[in-house]
């Protein structure tokens, strides 16, 4: 039975579908892009919060006053969860765009959270993207993982998104699955599992963000915009079959997530052996552990990233890279 859309964009996600257990399941409805108000309030911000094309697009911005944000009006259990973000360009160093996933406003103690977090550089360095994962207030336990990119995310959009089940969390950029944690039993409660809001952030993260707070935010820049468009809220419940109830990668999306982290992945919390001993219970270090120094941080990432944007390159049409 064929899946049936009218937006490419979701090409990945319907790939889900016809992988869950082998098996295919119904057709989805159109994961239809929503305008600001359909979904989203006002976080803080005032005035560095803009609307653009009717709410369809949003921009958010930091400067010498204040950063800004927003979050979605309800709370989901599980589901699809993306935007289009373009970020600011030139000197950003202590720059944090955040786009996330939180209870923090409920279970202070216990949260859940999913984050993408878009840390800023000097002029002339790439943006670095840290996605991490928390659940029950496991912040004791983190598990971040940082990653360069095979695109420059200031001069255009490019898709970010979260697809959260009962037992799988994939984090993708475009089409790219980058990252994914199947629960395990011995996490118990620290796999994410309760209701969750939406969020995406600006702020000044001077004190930690770039080169662990060597270089600081300038003002000279500001404003700095981030962009979001493309605004996704699908919930899993909201349908009587559940699209996400049962989900695993097809094995051309397992290579490439594969090849996405050899190549550019820049720290990853598994291989700190500094901070853990004993790795925590989900990782399987297996391969790329030799990629890695006990600091966690990836050897020789520069000679591996130049080599795979010209493999990208000179395979643009092969999204397998």
């Amino acid at each position: 039975m064929a899946c049936s859309y009218n937006f490419s964009l979701f090409f990945f996600f319907l790939l889900h579908c016809l992988f869950a257990n082998g098996v295919p399941v119904p057709s989805v409805p159109n994961l239809r892009t929503i305008s600001f108000h359909e979904g989203y309030t006002q976080l803080f911000g005032d005035s560095n919060l803009m609307l653009h094309h009717e709410g369809k697009r949003v921009h958010i911005s930091l400067d010498e006053r204040t950063g800004a944000g927003f979050r979605s009006q309800g709370q989901y259990l599980h589901g699809f969860f993306s935007a289009s973000i373009k970020l600011p360009s030139d000197y950003t160093a202590g720059v944090v765009v955040a786009f996330y996933m939180s209870n923090g406003d409920v279970y202070e103690k216990t949260h859940d959270e999913l984050d993408f977090e878009f840390l800023g550089n000097i002029k002339g360095r790439d943006w670095r993207i840290q996605t991490n994962i928390y659940g029950n207030g496991s912040t004791s336990i983190g598990r971040e993982e940082r990653y360069g990119l095979w695109f420059d995310p200031t001069e255009d959009f490019h898709q970010y998104s979260i697809l959260w089940t009962h037992d799988t969390i994939i984090f993708y950029i475009d089409d790219v699955a980058i990252r994914e944690l199947k629960k395990d039993r011995s996490m118990g409660a620290q796999f994410p599992s309760k209701p969750m809001s939406l969020y995406a952030t600006i702020w000044d993260g001077s004190t930690w963000a770039t080169s662990g707070g060597r270089y600081k935010v300038n003002y000279k820049y500001a404003p700095y915009i981030a962009e979001f468009t493309d605004l996704i809220l699908h919930s899993c419940s909201t349908y009587r079959f559940s699209p996400c109830g049962a989900v695993s990668l097809s094995p051309a999306q397992r290579s490439t997530m594969a090849s996405f982290r050899r190549h550019y992945m820049t720290y990853g919390y598994c291989y700190d052996r500094i901070r853990y001993n004993v790795p925590p219970v989900e990782c399987d270090v297996g391969s790329e552990g030799g990629l890695f120094l006990p600091s966690g941080e990836a050897r020789l990432y520069e000679r591996r990233r130049g080599h795979m944007k010209r493999r990208i390159w000179r395979n643009t049409a092969d999204p397998g890279f």
